[in-house]
């Protein structure tokens, strides 16, 4: 892991599902490496009732509900789509779910307006096909056709970023579950092996970029994943995925509980002032999500590291929320602006302490931008 800047889920949990998998008792559908009773555990975290004699950390912060019905799902021979807000955790859900469920979570397709049939078929290697012709040596598969093979899940990212040719080749390899290969007289046909799937994911606020078509959409599940609004939660998600970004960073910094209620209840404000706005213009262009939550949060602790003494604080805090969210000039800095006259400013005045540095320090930031 020290070799990898981000080492994948069955990487990084190896001793974990290593555990599970040797106490689990539970049947296993297709070549599954563990039940969907001890796949839930290992998303969702264990309890005293699942009798294990260690502990195992909750990773992904959401409803039991979804991440259920996301393995009933998968253990089916329908594809799962997780669509929602960009930063509510899909992807990582997905990442989690594949290495729980096949210990390989790195077979994934990035769905861009660049990408083409090839990447979630097969293409070939020119070199090899000019000295030996076309054969299944000289054929790349894609990841997609890699899972396949080996009856494992695929991963399909940005789903609806895809064009629409891209997406209806995902068709019939989620209903015949085999690719057929034209170029080749002999052994021209990939079969799926048992255990095989796709879970893509999707931006919901991406809709009408590319939509998915009806016979596409048949194929899937949809898994919405909401944004999180319960504080109590939020405030778990950003604290889990911080602590961890920082343990990369090799960073020691404490983030005292005022402050991480500062920027809790900074984002809830701003999402609250967008849900009101009447016109584009009066949103921030971010979308407000706990993923830039905890790119803030993580921004203004190695601020405070490399430039600071060392002690995160309310100034550096602002510092940093400004400089991530005001995107577009003037007018994300202008709402910004408006927030801190309108909103905290009446807050310093009636709680004084953090909030008078949170104003001063996002007022100063404004200005070197402005």
């Amino acid at each position: 892991m020290s070799d990898m800047l981000r080492a994948p889920a069955e990487v990084k949990y190896a001793d974990e599902l290593d555990y599970l998998e040797s106490v689990d008792t539970g049947a296993k559908p297709y070549s599954w490496r563990l039940s969907p009773r001890m796949v839930r555990l290992f998303v969702l975290g264990s309890e005293r009732a699942d009798g294990l004699d260690r502990d195992i950390p909750q990773k992904w912060f959401g409803d039991r509900s979804f991440v259920e019905r996301s393995i009933v799902t998968l253990a089916s021979d329908r594809g799962l789509l997780l669509i929602g807000d960009p930063g509510t955790g899909k992807s990582w859900l997905a990442e989690l779910l594949s290495a729980a469920i096949c210990r390989n979570s790195t077979l994934v397709v990035q769905g861009t307006a660049g990408t083409t049939e090839d990447h979630i078929k097969y293409s070939w290697n020119v070199s090899m096909v000019i000295a030996k012709g076309q054969s299944r040596e000289s054929m790349i598969p894609s990841p997609i056709m890699t899972a396949m093979e080996q009856g494992v899940l695929g991963r399909f990212e940005e789903l609806t970023r895809s064009t629409s040719d891209v997406q209806d080749a995902l068709i019939s390899i989620l209903s015949e579950k085999y690719v057929s290969i034209p170029e080749l007289n002999d052994d021209n046909i990939v079969f799926a092996k048992p255990g095989f799937s796709i879970i893509a994911t999707a931006n919901s606020r991406d809709r009408g970029v590319n939509d998915l078509s009806s016979a596409l959409k048949r194929r899937f599940n949809f898994v919405r994943i909401p944004v999180v609004t319960n504080k109590r939660s939020e405030a778990e998600i950003v604290r889990f995925r911080t602590e961890e970004l920082l343990r990369r960073h090799h960073v020691e910094l404490d983030v005292p509980p005022t402050l991480l209620d500062i920027l809790l209840q900074s984002f809830a404000d701003l999402r609250a002032a967008a849900a009101s706005a009447t016109s584009d213009d009066e949103k921030l262009e971010s979308a407000l999500s706990t993923a830039e939550q905890i790119g803030v949060l993580e921004d203004a602790i190695l601020h405070s590291q490399f430039f600071g003494d060392r002690t995160l604080r309310a100034s550096t805090l602002a510092g940093s929320l400004v400089g991530s969210l005001a995107r577009r000039s003037p007018e994300d800095l202008a709402i910004l602006n408006k927030y801190l006259h309108a909103v905290v400013e009446p807050r310093a005045k009636e709680d004084g302490g953090e909030w008078n540095d949170f104003l001063d320090g996002g007022r100063q930031t404004i200005a070197a931008l402005s």
